[in-house]
């Protein structure tokens, strides 16, 4: 399944079991872990029988997908996912979460409530809050997972050595300190771009008689109230939270779609029946998702692929079930430990391919100003590919692994040097094997012509380049393993000579005794 895959329908990515709570299927991982491209995440979250899988199935551009239901029961259950090609980046995938209805009585837990919002939030780069009617105090409160967030997302992860008492103070602190300033709390690093969408909206978009904005309606809606009263700070908490955890918020209004006898099969309703301003409403919010909605990523602007995103809905879900809070440096650090062991094996990868490249090396001094080079190389790929979070930890391992390398080379670039003379020797010295194969150097004089013709060899062998640091060595062991040749050859020209040695002194005793007699 290559990166751009499109998939034909939603499969469900966590599935909420009764009595077993979240769990993450296996099948929607395997399919995220072949998906290599950067992720825009959309999520939708709201109260059920809202209409929030009908705007996704628009974004994906398609009519059906997702199933819209059509009883007054919630219909989703988990958070199911679709993966399409992203309509305005190229390159890009769109993954659109459906999330399982909110304030459904039938269920009767509002704490599966909140951790669906908040896996939504987790999950996501652009989050669209869905709701009917219009942003009153009824919606407002209606939203009240937001409240939430501080309580069930955890910044940083929770101290375990002596003094985390006072160490969990101080986060606790410093926590609390961002709440109080607007703005200032860290978790909206991580969390999505805000997008309010309010269906069958029935309201004139103004005040005091003058048009306003969608944007404008939901700015007014979050304003805070002057005074340090009860009700001001009551009514003040919800939307002072949503201002800080989100600060980028966009909004859009909707008309009721057709006629109300319709709306159960609207996914089936042609264009020409639905009401003309409802299409280009959802016209211009499927092309504002589509142009503006950034991909995920995490501190540090590491842009989530499949496997990444798999990554934090494992890790967020096994903290949900642990009893835990999900805590969002942990999951970053999970990816981190991923990408960047990933990094160090390509890095080590690297150092040995240029490494082998370069063997074997005339000196051993040659040989340390190639694992220089290569040793810098790799730690050049490491610095540009790695996470920051961790990053210490991986280099240390990565300087620890390069210089084991260094060594295993050094052996390696002597064994390659030892193997490469000698495969040069051979060759070399073919010929003369070949003569004394055909026993040219059985005749007197024999050993001192075999000794020129080898000795010539040799010089021509010290000439060749690149034999590397054993090249003397090489020579001398090739020539010790030949020491029985050469010592044959000189005892059958001993033999040789001593015979004709013999044979002329009995020649010359036979001429003296003639001559005596």
């Amino acid at each position: 399944m290559a990166s751009e895959i499109q998939m034909p329908e939603p499969v469900c990515l966590i599935k909420n079991k009764k009595g077993k709570g979240f769990v993450v299927q296996p099948e929607a991982l395997q399919l995220l872990s072949e998906m290599t491209q950067p992720m825009v995440v959309v999520a939708i979250a709201g109260p059920y029988r809202s209409g929030k899988s009908y705007l996704l199935n628009r974004l994906a551009g398609q009519r059906r997908g997702f199933s819209l239901g059509s009883s007054v029961r919630a219909h989703t259950k988990g958070i199911w996912m679709w993966c399409v090609p992203h309509p305005c980046k190229p390159g890009h995938t769109l993954v659109l979460l459906d999330t399982e209805g909110l304030g459904d009585t039938e269920k009767g837990d509002t704490k599966n409530d909140t951790w669906i919002f908040v896996l939504a939030v987790l999950l996501s780069s652009t989050l669209i809050y869905n709701s009917k009617g219009t942003i009153d105090q009824q919606a407002m409160d209606n939203l009240h997972y937001v409240l939430k967030l501080s309580e069930c997302v955890q910044v940083k992860a929770a101290p375990e050595e002596a003094g985390a008492e006072q160490a969990g103070a101080e986060q606790a602190g410093e926590e609390q300190a961002g709440e109080e300033q607007l703005g200032s709390d860290r978790r909206a690093l991580f969390f999505p771009t805000f997008v309010w969408a309010v269906r069958d909206f029935t309201l004139q978009l103004e005040v005091d008689g003058k048009e306003i904005s969608e944007d404008e309606y939901l700015e007014n809606a979050l304003k805070l109230k002057d005074g340090s009263s009860q009700e001001a700070q009551s009514y003040n908490r919800l939307r002072k939270c949503i201002r800080q955890l989100f600060p980028e918020r966009k909004c859009f209004v909707f008309d009721q779609p057709a006629r109300k006898k319709d709306l159960p099969r609207l996914e089936e309703l042609l264009d020409d029946m639905l009401d003309p301003e409802f299409q280009q409403q959802v016209e211009r919010f499927c092309s504002y998702i589509g142009q503006n909605c950034p991909p995920k990523t995490i501190p540090g602007g590491h842009e989530i692929t499949g496997s990444r995103l798999g990554t934090l809905a494992v890790s967020y879900v096994e903290a949900i079930r642990s009893g835990a809070v999900p805590c969002l440096e942990s999951a970053v650090l999970v990816l981190a430990g991923i990408k960047n062991s990933a990094v160090l094996k390509e890095a080590v990868a690297l150092y040995q391919r240029q490494m082998e490249q370069g063997l074997p090396t005339e000196t051993t001094q040659e040989l340390l100003e190639l694992h220089a080079r290569c040793e810098e190389e790799a730690l050049q790929l490491f610095t540009a590919r790695a996470f920051e979070e961790s990053r210490e930890q991986f280099w240390a391992e990565l300087t620890v692994q390069l210089e084991a390398l260094k060594e295993h080379f050094c052996i390696r670039n002597e064994r390659a040097s030892h193997e490469k003379c000698t495969a040069a020797l051979q060759e070399l010295f073919q010929d003369l094997d070949r003569r004394i194969n055909d026993r040219i150097y059985f005749m007197l004089g024999g050993y001192q012509l075999f000794q020129r013709e080898q000795e010539a060899l040799v010089e021509q062998y010290r000439k060749l380049p690149g034999k590397g640091v054993k090249a003397e060595a090489a020579l001398r062991d090739f020539l010790q393993e030949r020491e029985f040749m050469d010592r044959k050859i000189l005892k059958d020209d001993l033999e040789i000579t001593l015979a004709l040695t013999l044979s002329c002194l009995s020649f010359v005793v036979g001429i003296a005794l003639k001559i005596k007699k």
